[in-house]
């Protein structure tokens, strides 16, 4: 194991993480140097050094082995949140260690859940910061470090290779060059789109990037106190509810819809159940809202239904409505969506639409072969039969997935947190969602938390975006042979 080739391009991580740090003291710097403008100054300062140091100082190494590669994405990740905390820690108010660190977990993470009690409260220039690192956590830390790699650099193959999941490189018929440049494409491009809608529909230019970069992230983080409620606006709502569905696309599947170099955005049986499940879903919700007597009439119902929906089936987390006060069926099915949510290769967290597809293809198949022990039955997503370690693979991911949300909501109750906040913020954390029900509900936030429970959390929320097995590896990594 090559520690010194580790740490050079863990270093290129945290190089990116100085920029946006720079952007958001310039965002503070153009408002009046606000309170943000000294923390987010020296973050930066500390942060390319401790970044640029390695860059310059360690030899590039164009060949890493796979272990190598494991270690690198994991740790870029890590050392993200790490240096992450700083602008809370150095701004102070509310930020204690363990807050700062959940904050900023929860923001690369795209998880969206905060501490904060006053959200409107913090300086621009912070606001714009926590904003940048559910921008950066979206696409991928990592992937941003490998847009400035060398074109030949045999890095880029094998790191986009752990970054990017199995089933996420699934429709990417590309190299790794043209996939991480195909991302970022749709990404940026579906962030300029919306800030330019948002703006016409009433919001200020920095609400709307700010906005912005927590939908196509499928983040979570506004700048009010009661997310997009606060707003009251329907166009507003309607532009995030479309954006938060394009963001839970498969990109590959979405760019090649768009540049006309492939229909099979609008075959696949993927998506087709992604969008199936949400129109479905919210009409149960607002049917629910509309015979409970929760709005007045069936349009507000069926508004805020799909709203939380979507905004929870894509892992994005904003709220229209307070959720947690709804009848036990709306939040029994905003629960699931949050389990489930949207397609890989997108920006969302949670299980993925395609496990659990291709878990109740399994299932099926499975009991085709118990009526019949000699049939020769294939699981298939649209015209591709799967190998049967790859559906094994995906039971055991769900399980294991479903056993660590169980764990750490007991460890919760024995923190002292009541089973509700427990259990759904376990499961929102786990999910990279955000919102829960009870305290940590869509209009609430983690501050009720104890500090071991936020900083368990925040593991929780990085096993959720790396999708746990290479976080468990690296942490077991004298196993290795």
């Amino acid at each position: 194991m090559n520690y010194s080739v580790i740490s050079r391009y863990v270093g290129m991580a945290l190089f990116m993480n100085a920029v946006f740090m720079l952007i958001s003291a310039l965002v503070s710097a153009g408002n009046g140097y606000d309170s943000s403008f000294s923390p987010l100054i020296m973050s930066a300062i500390i942060t390319f050094v401790c970044g640029v140091f390695p860059m310059i100082f360690v030899k590039n190494k164009p060949e890493i082995n796979n272990k190598e590669g494991f270690v690198i994405v994991v740790l870029a990740w890590i050392f993200s949140c790490i240096f992450g905390m700083l602008p809370y820690i150095l701004y102070g108010g509310e930020f204690s260690i363990a807050n700062a660190w959940y904050e900023s977990v929860s923001g690369y993470t795209t998880t969206g859940a905060t501490i904060l009690t006053n959200v409107e409260g913090i300086p621009k220039g912070l606001h714009f910061w926590r904003a940048s690192t559910h921008w950066l956590g979206g696409m991928g830390v990592v992937l941003f470090m490998l847009l400035i790699l060398p074109a030949l650099s045999s890095i880029r193959m094998r790191v986009s290779k752990m970054e990017i999941s199995d089933l996420s490189r699934e429709n990417f018929r590309y190299k790794a060059r043209q996939t991480i440049t195909i991302i970022a494409i749709v990404y940026v491009g579906l962030t300029v789109i919306e800030t330019i809608l948002l703006m016409f529909a009433g919001m200020s230019l920095f609400e709307a990037v700010v906005h912005s970069f927590s939908t196509v992230a499928t983040g979570g983080f506004s700048t009010r106190n009661l997310s997009v409620k606060a707003f009251n606006s329907f166009p507003v709502e309607l532009i995030i509810m479309i954006f938060m569905i394009l963001s839970g696309l498969h990109f590959g599947l979405l760019f090649g819809a768009v540049s006309g170099k492939s229909n099979k955005l609008f075959k696949s049986p993927i998506v087709k159940l992604y969008i199936g499940s949400i129109l479905i879903g919210g009409a149960f919700v607002g049917l629910n809202l509309f015979f409970a007597g929760i709005y007045d009439n069936l349009a507000t119902c069926l508004r805020h239904g799909y709203f939380q929906v979507i905004s929870c089936g894509t892992a994005t987390g904003f709220a229209s409505e307070d959720s947690s006060v709804w009848p036990g069926f709306s939040m029994l099915v905003i629960t699931y969506f949050t389990l489930s949510c949207a397609c890989s290769g997108s920006t969302t967290g949670g299980i993925k639409v395609d496990r659990i597809w291709i878990f109740f293809k399994s299932v099926k198949a499975q009991i085709i072969k118990q009526l019949h022990p000699n049939a020769v039955v294939s699981v298939k997503v649209g015209k591709n039969i799967l190998e049967s370690d790859i559906a094994h693979s995906v039971s055991l991911f769900i399980a294991l997935y479903l056993f660590i949300v169980l764990i750490v909501a007991m460890l919760l109750t024995l923190m002292g947190v009541g089973v509700t906040e427990a259990l759904s913020g376990s499961i929102a954390n786990m999910a990279n969602c955000g919102p829960g029900f009870g305290a940590v509900g869509s209009l609430g936030n983690y501050s009720s938390i104890p500090d071991a429970g936020k900083i368990l959390l925040g593991f929780e929320m990085l096993l959720g975006r790396l999708e746990i097995y290479p976080l468990i590896l690296v942490f077991s990594i004298r196993r290795w042979r």
